[in-house]
């Protein structure tokens, strides 16, 4: 078997279980967090961390928002799903958009952990997991899309965003869609950097809870209030209900 088909195929495999990284993520930055001290504590990390995190899920709500239905979603059960190939908005700066949007949203507990050594491990755990994902969906547009994929590709950046020609999706944005693709992301961010930073203050001394109401703290309730509500719309109302997928 060739490298690249063996890359393909561990890609296809990875893009089912690529929900897990976060938690992948969260054990490493518990361990090195058990080992060494945060060199980074403060507000200061908290907001920085925030507005990363906040960056990443921006960009993710923008493409889902915008994506007709079968493109650009979460088909972890079905593989790769592309009724039409997405050429505009983030598309055309950038062909893995919400790819961008994942690292930025998971360099924020990253941030957290206080590490620079850690956090350039995780970025390189991120490119080689995510880097055979990529290869593993642009083979499958390459089969279907044949020239047309490639000529956009070969005007467009995998990962780092250009930012000129920016061609405007002319898609109204779906709200729905958005609330309902994303409605995990603000409370896993939350509850992703409140472990971390809870760990840090006490609990791996066994000291728990000893600063509770952080920061970090009122935005998991808020995160979870908001993804409760969601939730409950989602699967006993019809008010999050779309054609867009």
């Amino acid at each position: 078997m060739s490298l690249n088909r063996e890359m393909v195929q561990q890609g296809q495999w990875l893009f089912r279980y690529r929900s897990y990284l976060p938690l992948v993520l969260l054990l490493g930055g518990l361990a090195v967090s058990y080992v060494e001290p945060n060199r980074w504590q403060g507000f200061s990390l908290d907001m920085l961390a925030l507005v990363v995190g906040l960056a990443g899920l921006a960009i993710r709500m923008h493409v889902v928002g915008h994506a007709p239905k079968n493109t650009s979603g979460r088909n972890t059960a079905e593989g790769q799903v592309a009724d039409q190939l997405n050429t505009t908005g983030w598309y055309s700066l950038v062909r893995h958009p919400l790819y961008v949007g994942n690292f930025l949203m998971w360099l924020s507990p990253a941030l957290m952990v206080g590490q620079p050594w850690f956090i350039g491990c995780f970025a390189l755990v991120f490119a080689l997991y995510y880097e055979r994902i990529m290869m593993a969906e642009e083979a499958y547009l390459t089969g279907k899309f044949g020239a047309v994929y490639l000529q956009w590709a070969g005007k467009t950046p995998a990962f780092f965003p250009k930012w000129t020609g920016y061609v405007p999706t002319g898609v109204a944005v779906s709200w729905k869609k958005i609330l309902r693709k994303e409605k995990n992301g603000l409370f896993a961010l939350a509850l992703v950097n409140y472990l971390l930073e809870q760990w840090q203050m006490g609990w791996k001394d066994g000291s728990w809870f000893v600063h509770p109401w952080t920061f970090w703290g009122y935005s998991t309730v808020v995160g979870l209030g908001v993804y409760l509500v969601l939730k409950f719309l989602k699967y006993q109302t019809r008010w999050l209900a779309d054609d867009r997928g």
